[in-house]
């Protein structure tokens, strides 16, 4: 079920496999340790890490790890929920390379893609066609289509849709004597004839095949209730007539072959949605109105029980849900519908909403009939499994060992609460949300493993929900697969006789037990291999950074594997993953990364491992992660606290103590402006500082400006007011105060017409930003420190504290509890902190800061992208509402990421070209697609640069444009 004891060691792998691969092999302990856990409650470290390039590479792994006796296990996202994708075997990782979507073809309705695909990926190509894959999973960002047709995943639609499994027409597959076959359906006449004709492993299947399914097959022995994704296929494979091979595989988790192309069927778009929310106050209430969705062609039902609501409340990136619901509702269901228009789908969820009211279901629907309310709601209805793992403390866990049964719709209701109550008996407690429409509710209790008794009761919860489902006629497994979590019931489930045609299928397929073995048939104890209870107990360890109860570990340990910082089109996270595709340039491989390293007998000198620093080198410190992860792993932190420790291994580098002290050197550079910024031009100067510092000469370097924001504040004459909104200090961050002082100096006209009396922050005060992002913990905390005596008295009178430069402004918001921990006066002024353009919003929504409609800015198409750091920890409304304060101005945001710059980052030489290619996924292309009339405003010093460096483009901080919107005093 493992690889045998006296398997060669890593070394031998690597040497056996690197010759023979055009993709490459790594043995290290940080990748291996990556590639161990998957998003399941396991943990198993496999032998080697491979990364195929094509089918080539995966026959000769298989061949190759054939010889030297080894297993195989191929994996895509790593998003399995039950463990399949771990084992003491070969990993070899197939979404890096093998990610070409081959064809599409919309006249017969099918695409050709390889298994590294993401659905998502493949539904954006298919989208010009007016086309989609029909399974849709919640994980439909990073789930490659290789992953869902070896677990046949299903998804919210899939009362129309089906599972994985109706879709997949074809598979070209490598066998486990390492040859290729293509699976098809084939009448049985021309599968005889394929047996005969074919040698090797394919002849055998063809010729054994046919008997072996007509024995086994016959339905009676197979669950009554059709979605099903546990066991082998066996009743999909063959009808009588016709053998399917490519059934067999699909759902068979890798075990049987490895698909290295697939022909699926895609359906048709729908052209219109509509989306009624029903409210209801219980769990049991809310399944009860399921009928009356489904007797309507729902295309979706799913429901959100109070313990997913309750937390979804204490998020900021789901408070918007509290302002579209009806007072405080203990159910939710969500029922979605499809249609040719609009008028037809509203139509729909009126006679659902009058359905349930004759029925007395609920007390209130919402109707989501617009695309911006559907988002809403759809966002929280694809959350419940992110905010049930949030709520995690320490190693208590909601596990995923019971989270994916299914019985038919209409035996939902007593099953719910029958499960109820084996949960009440045991003292667990669990969340409920999922697809109503097919009687399949993802309930994941609380469990500690390293608790004496937990892992008893696991097993014994296990043993009874596989019981209790057998007899309400449903199915174990719906949509995750077996893997280590369920396998084991799988001869209980299906049957002595069933259970044994199944293992002849692994043995007819996979002689020597070589691929993935342990799964569906033949496997361990559902409680082996538990990750948390194999996790030695943290080793204390000093940190300048103050983390959450448990420390640093237990902050990187949060990451429970779900893999969102693996998306690549969307959102800010994870911006060196977008472009590298590697998952230890993901949040999840970091995090894991570090939980290794603090997981050692000294911790302090895992710290400063050369492997651990280079898995952490490319984290931009976006601070993404902390909003975008469900798990709000906040790397920015760890990597902070982490190269503290890594500089005290080895020394602060020069460059590293530049960097942290910018604005010491943007003062000096200014006040010997313009003789300094001769070293940005010539190429003498320029070869200096890359020799010295790494910074890349192709970079160019911001000016330093002799009329410095201060300068100019200091000699300008002293406006007379009035002031009626009082004081507001103006935080004079080291570039606006330096390097870009043109909007420092909008900001406080601005401020002043608006009614405020501004004063700047002193010339040598520094927020510490810099310092933190260099793990210079140390000097940011006495920054800190001095910020506080110097902010805290006017914080303290109410004076609110205002910047431009988010990255500036929001470290005294989110970084200065951590630096100082115990402060009171840290809470002072982290409340007065705000972006400049919140108070200018209000001012014009008063009339006190009166726009021009016949300035230059308005009337014109503006693009507008956010900070990261304003992003991740403010949101861009506040800066998007100036902007479309502007008269006429028609504002368009970009979802493009991290522009890639990330302050020092795109300077560095070793950075730079990842900086660009970060740069070059969304933004570059984005902008340059705009006509020149366009107005590019950016928040971020660094985003303006990078703009004007990769797109030759000037970018404009919102708040100059409103400046040049100003109507005569």
């Amino acid at each position: 079920m493992t690889a045998p004891a006296d398997a060669p060691a890593p070394e031998e792998i690597r040497a056996a496999l690197a010759p023979v691969l055009e993709g490459s092999v790594r043995i290290d302990d940080y990748t291996r340790h990556l590639y161990s856990a998957d998003a399941s409650m396991y943990a198993i470290e496999p032998l080697a890490v491979a990364f195929p390039r094509h089918a080539g590479d995966i026959a000769a792994i298989v061949e190759t790890a054939g010889a030297l006796g080894v297993p195989v296990l191929p994996r895509g996202g790593g998003t399995s929920l039950a463990g399949q994708t771990v084992g003491r075997a070969v990993v070899f990782d197939c979404s890096r390379h093998l990610d070409r979507i081959v064809r599409i073809d919309p006249g017969s309705r099918r695409a050709v893609v390889q298994p590294g695909v993401v659905q998502d990926q493949l539904n954006r190509a298919a989208a010009a066609h007016g086309l989609v894959f029909g399974p849709d999973t919640s994980t439909s960002d990073r789930a490659t289509l290789g992953g869902m047709i070896g677990n046949n995943s299903a998804g919210s639609h899939s009362v129309l849709y089906g599972s994985t499994i109706d879709h997949v027409e074809r598979l070209e597959v490598v066998l486990s004597d390492a040859s290729r076959a293509r699976l098809e359906p084939v009448a049985l006449d021309e599968a005889r004839a394929r047996g005969r004709a074919r040698g090797g492993l394919e002849g055998r299947i063809y010729r054994e095949l046919p008997g072996l399914l007509e024995r086994a097959a016959k339905p009676d022995g197979f669950p009554p209730y059709w979605r099903h994704s546990g066991g082998y296929r066996l009743d999909r494979a063959w009808d009588g007539t016709r053998l399917d091979p490519a059934k067999l595989i699909v759902g068979s988790e890798g075990t049987l072959a490895v698909v290295t192309e697939a022909e699926v069927r895609l359906v048709e778009r729908p052209k219109a949605r509509a989306i009624a929310v029903g409210h209801f106050t219980s769990t049991p209430a809310a399944i009860a109105a399921t009928g009356d969705a489904l007797a309507l062609n729902a295309a979706s039902v799913e429901l959100m029980d109070d313990t997913i609501l309750r937390l979804s409340r204490q998020r900021v990136e789901y408070a918007g849900l509290s302002g579209i619901l009806e007072g405080e509702p203990r159910a939710l269901l969500f029922v979605e519908f499809f249609g040719d228009d609009d008028g037809e789908v509203a139509a729909r969820v009126e006679r659902l909403a009058a359905a349930w009211e004759r029925g007395g279901h609920g007390y209130h629907t919402l109707r989501a009939l617009t695309p911006g309310t559907q988002a809403a709601v759809r966002k929280v209805r694809r959350a419940g499994l992110g905010l049930l793992m949030a709520s995690s403390t320490g190693t208590r866990r909601p596990l995923a060992f019971v989270e994916d049964t299914a019985v038919p719709p209409d035996r939902l209701e007593p099953y719910v609460r029958e499960f109820a109550d084996v949960l009440d008996r045991h003292g667990l407690h669990a969340g409920f949300y999922g697809h109503c429409s097919v009687g399949c509710l993802h309930i994941r209790p609380f469990v500690d493993v390293r608790e004496p008794g937990q892992v008893e009761t696991m097993r014994a919860v296990a043993g009874e929900i596989s019981e209790l489902v057998a007899r309400y006629g449903g199915v174990n497994s719906s949509e995750h697969g077996d893997g280590l979590a369920r396998s084991e019931f799988n001869r209980r489930l299906f049957g002595a006789d069933r259970y044994e045609a199944m293992r002849a299928v692994k043995r007819l397929f996979d002689p020597e037990g070589r691929l993935n073995p342990g799964k569906v048939v033949d496997a361990p104890p559902m409680t082996g291999n538990l990750r948390d209870r194999a996790l030695p107990a943290a080793v204390p360890l000093a940190t300048r950074l103050a983390f959450p109860a448990g420390g640093m570990r237990d902050a990187a340990d949060r990451c429970q594997n779900i893999g969102a910082c693996r998306k690549d089109a969307t959102g800010v996270m994870c911006p060196s993953y977008m472009a590298t595709r590697e998952e230890e340039h993901s949040t999840r491989g970091r995090a894991n990364a570090l939980v290794k390293a603090l997981s050692q007998p000294d911790p302090k000198a895992a710290l400063g491992d050369e492997r651990l620093h280079e898995v952490l080198d490319l984290c931009l410190e976006c601070k993404a992660c902390k909003s975008e992860c469900p798990l709000g792993v906040d790397m920015a932190s760890l990597k902070s606290e982490a190269l503290y420790h890594y500089h005290a291994a080895h020394g602060t580098p020069l460059r590293a103590r530049a960097f942290g002290s910018i604005r010491r050197l943007n003062r000096l550079g200014a006040l010997l402006a313009p003789l300094s910024n001769l070293a940005g031009r010539a190429g003498a100067a320029r070869a200096v500082l890359d020799r010295g510092l790494d910074i890349s000469r192709h970079r160019p370097l911001p000016a330093f400006r002799r009329d410095t924001l201060p300068r100019w504040f200091a000699r300008r004459p002293v406006p007379e007011g009035p002031f009626p909104r009082g004081e507001v200090i103006l935080l004079a961050d080291s570039f606006t105060a330096y390097t870009g002082p043109g909007t420092g100096r909008a900001a406080v006209e601005l401020l002043e017409r608006a009614g405020w009396r501004v004063r700047l922050t002193g010339g040598r005060a520094c927020c510490g930003r810099p310092a933190l992002s260099k793990g210079l913990l140390d000097r940011a905390r006495e920054q800190a420190a001095a910020m506080l005596d110097a902010l805290t008295p006017a914080a303290a009178a109410g004076v609110p504290i205002a910047g431009v430069e988010p990255s500036c402004l929001l470290t005294l918001r989110d970084e200065y509890a951590a630096l100082l921990p115990g402060d009171d006066r840290v809470g002072v002024v982290s409340g007065a902190a705000r972006l400049v353009q919140d108070l200018l919003v209000e001012a014009v929504d008063d009339g006190s800061l009166r726009l021009d409609p016949d300035a230059e800015p308005a009337g014109r198409r503006i693009l507008f992208h956010g900070h990261c750091h304003e992003k991740a920890v403010t949101g861009t409304a506040s800066t998007r509402a100036l902007l479309e304060r502007i008269p006429g101005a028609d504002v368009h945001e970009l979802d493009a990421g991290c522009c890639g710059m990330a302050g020092s980052f795109g300077f560095e030489s070793e950075h730079y070209d990842l900086s660009m290619r970060i740069g070059g996924l969304r933004l570059f292309p984005a902008v340059a697609a705009e006509p020149p009339e366009t107005l590019i405003a950016a928040t971020g010093v660094s985003c303006r640069q990078q703009i004007e460096h990769g797109c030759g483009r000037a970018a404009a901080h919102p708040v100059e444009l409103v400046h040049r919107a100003l109507a005569p005093p």
